[in-house]
């Protein structure tokens, strides 16, 4: 059984799956099933939230300081300090990329979520093992409640907004206007609205299961421990309130809001970077400004103050090499959407 000490997640996260054995307890007015070595559900008796919420972390395994935060959220639940009225599903990813403080081993783990993948290697089946935890999590619930999945990062890169969301695109319109006032109030800097799939755990979220979803960033990558956490206790008190809050906050400022633009995705090895590999996310660039070529093809700035997120030539081909986005302005009293309603037809 998982004990309240700071850590025993993460220990067993990083268990051998031929040394765990699955593990279900009552504790008050909580069920806890322990049911993956990285996979804990939390079950109020009677849920008086409106909502059901995942909270995933170690999807790449150097990303360490969410891993700490999910840890210490069950920690303190299993002390009986936090006491979540929704349920609750918590994860700890990518078990053998921690363990060697790496992103992946083959492939990357946030590239396949588009659905079932053929089992070839450690990410493929890991994919689809938290599909499948994330599936049978909400089909449980009640279908009045909201769904969330917050998928939280660390970035390989500095920035200029240190903390910042990723909302991903939704087939049908969708007002996020409650996702972003959450983030607000975690003083994230940032939140960018994405306009083309990806295959990302939250994206998987919102589009299977219609989840208000979105991939946090949360400062830079560092070794397990060595994270101040002090950095993150914003974040940390709102997801609190996520869990245990009838009324979530509702403000959208100060939050700075992009929309991307493009996808850069590296289609061969030819594919290059024009700016220095040093550039931060959200670095801005001058309509006309050269950013990348590929193939012979090049890759300007099309809008005055486009910034680039994420930049990466070092991906595999056909993957995301870059985001390009542009700032605006969001009207809290006016729907926040990530893909645009469609126009009924004529």
């Amino acid at each position: 059984m998982l004990t309240a000490r700071p850590g025993a997640f993460i220990d067993a996260a990083l268990t051998a799956p031929h040394a765990f054995h699955a593990d279900q307890w009552r504790m008050n007015t909580l069920t806890i099933t322990h049911r993956m070595p990285g996979i804990v559900v939390v079950q109020p008796d009677s849920p008086t939230g409106d909502r059901c919420v995942v909270l995933s972390s170690g999807i790449h395994g150097d990303e360490t300081a969410p891993i700490e935060l999910i840890d210490r959220l069950l920690a303190d639940i299993l002390s009986g300090a936090l006491t979540p009225t929704s349920p609750l599903l918590l994860i700890i990813g990518h078990a053998e990329a921690i363990k060697v403080h790496t992103r992946f081993i083959e492939d990357n783990l946030n590239r396949l979520f588009g659905g079932w993948n053929d089992e070839k290697n450690e990410e493929h089946y890991l994919a689809n093992q938290l599909q499948q935890a994330v599936s049978d999590f909400f089909a449980v619930q009640s279908s009045s409640m909201q769904r969330w999945h917050l998928d939280l990062h660390s970035a390989i890169r500095d920035s200029h907004h240190y903390m910042f969301g990723v909302i991903p695109t939704t087939p049908e319109a969708s007002d996020v206007r409650p996702l972003a006032a959450l983030l607000n109030d975690a003083q994230m800097d940032a939140t960018v609205l994405s306009q083309s799939p990806s295959p990302t755990f939250s994206w998987y979220s919102a589009n299977h299961h219609h989840a208000l979803a979105a991939t946090l960033e949360m400062g830079r990558v560092a070794p397990l421990y060595k994270n101040d956490m002090r950095e993150y206790a914003p974040l940390d008190r709102t997801l609190r309130t996520l869990l245990t809050a009838a009324d979530l906050p509702s403000s959208l400022a100060p939050m700075r809001f992009y929309r991307v633009t493009r996808t850069l995705t590296k289609r061969s090895e030819q594919f290059a970077l024009t700016f220095p590999s040093s550039a931060k996310n959200f670095t801005p660039f001058e309509k006309g400004t050269l950013l990348a070529t590929d193939m012979g093809e090049d890759v300007y700035a099309e809008h005055e103050g486009e910034v680039v997120i994420f930049p990466n030539a070092h991906v595999q081909v056909g993957h995301r090499a870059g985001l390009l986005a542009t700032p605006f302005d969001a009207d809290v009293n006016q729907p926040l959407y990530v893909c645009a309603p469609q126009k009924a037809s004529a």
